[in-house]
């Protein structure tokens, strides 16, 4: 019998050689082949082995579970996938909302639009650097699954942490804030241009915009996450030269 699995955690060829090999280690295991792009696992077992015992072969970073075939006839599985995904998304909401309400705090009284922005900015970078920082080791093989330039110049996943805790600082700082943002829209733009491609290619990987610490799927909410911040940016330029 052949199962097809969906495994997420996996951000390089080493992570799919060590979990193949640990699944083909298993009893009753025939074959099993992994494919990183689509994150799925096929697996021919000469007789049932449960999704508990394969989770228990993989080390904690790697989260298997099955895949689950569309059927147009069952229109609950759309609510489910959809419910599953908001789930899964809930820490980059939650922190998205405390940064906000962060900002609004600092600049309510009285209210001021420009430093709203810059700090929403700063605490932006500094909370997402925060992430990364935890799997400094970890990231640059997750980033560059869709960054075109991280994946072009490995280095680049490397210092990326460090470039969000600079702009972060910049702009808390207000330290040449045009200089900051225009590196804002160059890192983003790119970063967003291979969101966007992953996301056309119905790509299943994890999304590194809070690091590896949080295994967050890669959807429309990171291209949204991204697309606000450039907007910002931009509006916050255009007040800076007019």
């Amino acid at each position: 019998m052949i199962h097809t699995y969906i495994v997420t955690g996996m951000t390089c060829n080493g992570c799919k050689a060590s979990v193949e090999g640990k699944l083909n280690a298993l009893e009753h295991v025939v074959n099993a082949s992994v494919n990183l792009e689509k994150s799925e696992a096929v697996i021919e077992m000469s007789q049932h082995i449960s999704l508990g015992t394969l989770q228990k072969s993989l080390p904690e970073k790697y989260s298997i579970s099955e895949k689950i075939e569309k059927n147009v006839f069952q229109s609950t599985e759309g609510i489910q996938e959809e419910t599953s995904e908001l789930k899964q998304l809930f820490p980059l909401f939650l922190i998205f909302f405390f940064i906000i309400g962060a900002s609004i705090l600092i600049n309510y009284n009285p209210w001021n639009t420009s430093g709203f922005m810059l700090d929403f900015m700063g605490l932006f970078y500094v909370v997402f650097s925060f992430f990364k920082f935890l799997d400094l080791k970890g990231f640059p093989e997750s980033f560059r699954m869709y960054d075109p330039l991280a994946k072009a110049v490995p280095v680049y996943g490397w210092i990326y942490p460090f470039i969000e805790l600079g702009l972060g600082l910049m702009f808390l700082m207000r330290i040449q804030i045009p200089t900051a943002l225009i590196i804002t829209l160059i890192v983003l733009g790119i970063t967003t241009i291979g969101i966007t491609k992953s996301l056309l290619g119905k790509k299943s990987i994890q999304c590194a915009c809070l690091g590896t610490a949080l295994k967050l799927p890669m959807t429309k909410a990171t291209f949204i996450e991204k697309s606000i911040m450039i907007i910002v940016a931009v509006v916050m330029l255009f007040r800076t030269y007019n």
